[in-house]
């Protein structure tokens, strides 16, 4: 699925995902709803980082900016409805006439554009356009960072190591060209997509931008990640580290979207602004027509939820995202030395800093979310056995405390001494390197970590990644011990969360993995999962895997989430996105 945006509200948000059920919502929706809608003004989503990872369509695979992206600049083949509760789980056409028509077993998929879409330099949207934007994400050393499944799914042969024999549009041979053009095809208006495999689901892939229109004479490889042509609604005039400013797309047509519904004139991104400064400005609402677009610091969340002057703009909800440290296992391949660090850590007073259960979420038993109901079970390897249950007490079954397991972690690392001296050695002396996002919270934070994995003699220390953090920590050269993450699946099956972070053919295995004695089994066992059509059995697969993920201790799961949004007086219409896990912003309109 999608990675987590790792915000100041405890790791916020990832991508699209059918995920229905337990949402809890307080203020779901703004005291304007009820009014006529109003074109006009501008909107205003205040945020600390220097600037979004990416805006390449191609390169996007935070939820928040996805939802961001999609929702004003970037059109995609098909989208999710945009409206609040189960029905925006719902697939729609978007620039395609239909959600997509397989055949073949679901081996081969078509889909058929719809007339009038254009680029914002008025040029006609064909499926040669998206032919080729879809061929950029083979250029893995050029365009790298956004979904993999293409280069999983499509029938193009793979070389000995598994990379694709084709290697996108910049650098290529005549047999992979060949390769590319026999898996994607144009007749006409409809495109259609040969895949290796039979995917059902393969349509919910063309709600990422990966599947999107990209005209050759004007990619400019990595720097079109700075301006990327819009096919939506808005186009980008400003990206800079202040802001990233957005006005209406002269070229785009209602008539050709029946997604979209622009309302403000110009959507601003403010970058680099203090976190306390940002809560600030929505305790006085000084900027009435702005959004928090990271969340409240955990200090203000009271301040926010507990005041009933903030009742209609103010939302909490569980969202999709496990939350977790990715173990890099080429730098910490001792497991008793991962192991430890799991039992040390002090779980429940990070927690309760966040703030609780009540915005915070529930101590994580695996990287499945309960949100994805139908493959989600409790681990019983890491975490409570009840997931629900976040009291600091001994779980018999698991070993887990959240204060710490002190005696257990120490344990495991008198065994480490031993058994691997060099591991100990680095960890107590040397110290563990974990990447994180620079925060308002990190003063208080990181010395509860410091001190709790003193208490077993481990060192640590941070490094905190400014701007850019999924493109440093993907980058196996500049990947520290630990890399702060979290995921939600892209769509309704763990087949977007477990192949993803633990296989060499995922697009987000931080855990370095390949190497492990255990990695072999676990890759069939997943390779088994993924041609099981049994829904039923697939789903009993997926939860044997995250059981055995954990027991690998890969990860250090941290929280099942939930995420905070507050926002001004003059925005209105706001309610929670489900597929996306956060706020519809393209439904948003100024009340002034």
């Amino acid at each position: 699925m999608r990675k987590n945006a790792i915000s100041t509200r405890v790791l916020a948000a990832l991508s699209a995902g059918a995920l229905v059920s337990t949402v809890i919502t307080v203020g779901a929706t703004s005291s304007a709803n009820a009014a006529t809608p109003k074109a006009g003004g501008t909107l205003y989503f205040l945020e600390h980082t220097p600037r979004l990872d990416h805006y390449d369509p191609s390169r996007i695979y935070t939820g928040r900016d996805l939802a961001f992206m999609n929702s004003f600049h970037t059109r995609t083949l098909v989208a999710y409805n945009p409206v609040p509760g189960e029905k925006g789980t719902t697939l729609v056409p978007d620039l395609a006439t239909n959600t997509g028509v397989p055949s073949n077993e679901a081996k081969t998929w078509k889909f058929t554009l719809r007339p009038g879409s254009t680029f914002e330099d008025g040029v006609a949207i064909t499926c040669e356009h998206v032919k080729y934007g879809t061929s950029r994400v083979f250029a893995t050393d050029v365009i790298n960072d956004g979904p993999a499944y293409l280069q999983s799914w499509l029938d193009i042969p793979k070389n000995a190591d598994g990379t694709s024999t084709y290697t996108g549009p910049y650098k290529n041979t005549p047999a992979g060209v060949a390769a590319f053009n026999k898996a994607v095809t144009c007749k006409g208006s409809t495109i259609t997509f040969n895949l290796n495999k039979s995917i059902a689901d393969f349509n919910y892939l063309a709600t990422y931008g990966v599947i999107s229109p990209v005209q050759k004479k004007l990619d400019t490889g990595d720097k079109y990640d700075l301006n990327p042509q819009a096919t939506g609604p808005y186009k980008i005039v400003e990206n800079s580290n202040t802001q990233l400013r957005l006005v209406r797309n002269a070229k785009w047509k209602k008539s050709s979207d029946s997604v979209r519904t622009p309302y403000p004139d110009e959507v601003i991104i403010q970058f680099g602004l203090d976190e306390e400064v940002i809560d600030q400005i929505m305790f006085e609402d000084s900027i009435p027509n702005a959004v928090n677009f990271g969340g409240p610091l955990p200090t203000n969340r009271d301040k926010f939820f507990k005041d009933a002057k903030f009742a209609d703009r103010r939302m909490n909800n569980s969202d999709p995202y496990a939350r977790y440290l990715a173990f890099n296992l080429v730098k910490m391949p001792c497991m008793e030395i991962r192991q430890a660090m799991y039992y040390a850590r002090d779980a429940k007073a990070l927690l309760d800093y966040a703030g609780g259960p009540d915005y915070a979420g529930s101590y994580a038993t695996g990287v499945i979310s309960p949100l994805l109901a139908t493959d989600f079970e409790a681990t019983k390897v890491v975490g409570p056995s009840d997931y629900k249950n976040t009291a600091d007490v001994l779980d018999a079954t698991t070993g887990f405390k959240p204060s710490g397991n002190v005696a257990k972690a120490q344990a495991l690392m008198d065994t480490a001494k031993t058994k691997c001296p060099a591991d100990y050695k680095k960890a107590t002396e040397t110290g563990i390197v974990i990447d994180g996002r620079p925060s308002a919270s990190d003063n208080d934070t990181i010395p509860i970590n410091v001190a709790a994995f003193a208490r077993v003699g481990i060192k640590i220390s941070y490094n905190l990644i400014k701007s850019g953090y999924y493109p440093t920590v993907m980058d196996a050269t500049k990947q520290s011990d630990l890399s702060t993450s979290g995921w939600g699946a892209d769509w309704a099956n763990a087949s977007t969360v477990i192949p993803e972070l633990f296989t060499t053919a995922g697009g987000f295995n931080l855990s370095q993995n390949s190497k492990d004695p255990a990695y072999k089994a676990f890759e069939d066992k997943v390779n088994l999962a993924m041609k099981t059509t049994d829904r039923k059995k697939q789903a009993a697969l997926w939860k044997e895997l995250d059981k055995e993920a954990m027991k690998n201790f890969w990860v250090l799961p941290t929280l099942f989430g939930k995420a905070q949004e507050v926002w001004g007086s003059a925005v209105s219409n706001v309610f929670f996105w489900v597929p996306q896990g956060n706020l519809a912003y393209g439904k948003l309109w100024i009340n002034q």
